[in-house]
């Protein structure tokens, strides 16, 4: 197995108010634990104006860094409803189709949103019909393996934490705990 010494770090973070001093407090993270972190906000951009040359540029820049990366952590935090960050989610299969090991963590508030079903009832409802499958208000069925979150991410990572917090943007255990796994992982 190569040594991992790159990391590529996704999540909702890059939408921060204060992103660029989340991104160094991060880094630093992972400096101490031995890696070399770069983010979603790392590269300089050409484009100055959001426009679709400026999204095709981060993305170029963004799929650069995976390629470059030899493992990536993942924070799978509910953002905006019940689910991760959609590029979030996006960048976890792309690591993950290029086989690089992919680490993950999501930060609820409380006990009741640690599984997928939970927050999805939290967030539109959910009940169980005659033959007791889960479905949301439309009649959709709901994904149900008292997972926390998708299968198809959760059985991707390597190893995935769920924290109880009442800092759900900010608390970095989940990070932390990724790191202290991915040496272990490397060892």
């Amino acid at each position: 197995m190569k040594r991992i010494e790159r990391l590529y770090l996704s999540g909702p973070e890059i939408w921060y108010p204060d992103a660029e001093a989340f991104a160094v407090e991060r880094k630093g993270l992972c400096r101490a634990a031995g890696f070399e972190a770069v983010t979603g906000l790392d590269g300089a951009m050409i484009e100055t104006l959001n426009t679709e040359a400026m999204a095709r540029e981060a993305y170029a820049s963004r799929t650069g860094q995976m390629r470059l990366a030899d493992a990536g952590i993942f924070n799978l935090t509910p953002w905006r409803g019940p689910s991760c960050d959609a590029a979030t989610a996006f960048e976890a299969g792309f690591m993950a189709a290029l086989a690089k090991p992919i680490f993950g963590y999501l930060n609820v508030a409380t006990e009741d949103e640690a599984d997928y079903l939970g927050r999805i009832d939290i967030h539109m409802g959910a009940h169980q019909d005659e033959a007791e499958v889960w479905r949301d208000e439309d009649a959709c069925r709901i994904e149900d393996f008292e997972l926390p979150e998708s299968l198809m991410l959760w059985a991707e990572a390597r190893r995935l934490f769920v924290i109880v917090t009442p800092d759900v943007l900010g608390d970095l255990t989940g990070l932390e705990m990724c790191l202290e796994a991915l040496s272990l992982y490397q060892d």
